[in-house]
Order: structure tokens, then C-alpha cells, then sequence
């Protein structure tokens, strides 16, 4: 079982690991004192000291804030809920769907059609960060990424109780 120390993890957070490295990190076996340092490394990283449950994505997270929800909540501080409820429902959303808005993204005939796809962009309400994008068919449903049992992962995988 592997070790890590909290300066290659960091390390791995920031991107600057080399491709054997990060081969070498995520091939290991992820153990409980890898995840609770990656969250110490997430929970410095924020402004903020709602306690982190889970990293959702970059700069997305699920917490447990002030009045004990658990919500989805972005590094800048916007919560967007509860973290059941499929956060995207509540950014803001730029939908590109004319060959216009995809040509600013795609060049010449690299593009897709517009009949057969849109892009959606998702952005934080408070920070305006781009937190997703989403490539699917016209009138699609916004699609929810997942939605963790956060008991059972702390329970089954990590061993305690959810705080």
C-alpha cells in the first residue's frame, strides 16, 4: 500500500507532475489517509471554513455549511443547494446552439452541427467561474453527473461515520 506526503499530492492538485508521476499516483491503491489529505489541501484552498464532505470537481464541493446542510457549494463561497439537488439547475447557463456561438469555439468545418448538438456551458452564479460544460442533443435534459451516498462512502469505503 502506498504513502503518499502531502508535497506530491499538492503537487498532484496543481498539475505539475510529469506523466510518470501521475501515471505512478493514480495507478496506486487510494487509501483513507490519501483522501484526508486531499481534503486538507481542498479545505486551505478555499476562502471559506465550511467543512468539505467530498470534491465534486474543480472548484465544486459538497459540505457541510454553518446551519448543517450538506450542500453543493463553489470555492468562491456561492452555495448552490443541496447537494441531492443537481447543482447545474441553479448556474447560470450559456447554450450554444447556432453556428454563430459554436463557431467562437470551434474553427471552420471542425464544428458540429447545430440541428444535432449544443453546448452548454455552466458558470457559479457568484464568481462567474465556469464550473462545466455539457455537449448534448438539442432540447437534451440537463444532465445531473452523479449524485454520491456520502454515507455509504464514508461508512463502506472510508471506514467512519459522515461528520
Amino acid at each position: 500500500m502506498a504513502t503518499y506526503e502531502r508535497t506530491l499530492l499538492e503537487a498532484l492538485y496543481d498539475g505539475r507532475l510529469g506523466a510518470s508521476e501521475l501515471h505512478a499516483v493514480m495507478s496506486q491503491y487510494k487509501d483513507p489517509e490519501r483522501f484526508d489529505i486531499m481534503l486538507e489541501i481542498h479545505q486551505d484552498r478555499v476562502p471559506w471554513s465550511d467543512r468539505i464532505l467530498l470534491p465534486l470537481g474543480e472548484s465544486l464541493y459538497i459540505v457541510a455549511n454553518a446551519a448543517g446542510e450538506r450542500v453543493t457549494k463553489c470555492s468562491c463561497g456561492h452555495e448552490f443547494g443541496d447537494y441531492r439537488r443537481n447543482w447545474k439547475l441553479s448556474a447560470l447557463i450559456h447554450v450554444r446552439n447556432t453556428e454563430e456561438s459554436l463557431a467562437e469555439i470551434y474553427r471552420g468545418l471542425t464544428g458540429p452541427d447545430p440541428d444535432w448538438m449544443e453546448l452548454r456551458e455552466f458558470f457559479c452564479p457568484g464568481c462567474k467561474r465556469q464550473l462545466e460544460v455539457e455537449a448534448v442533443p438539442p432540447a437534451y435534459p440537463i444532465v445531473a453527473d452523479f449524485e454520491p451516498d456520502l454515507e455509504a462512502f464514508y461508512a463502506d469505503w472510508l471506514g467512519r461515520p459522515l461528520p
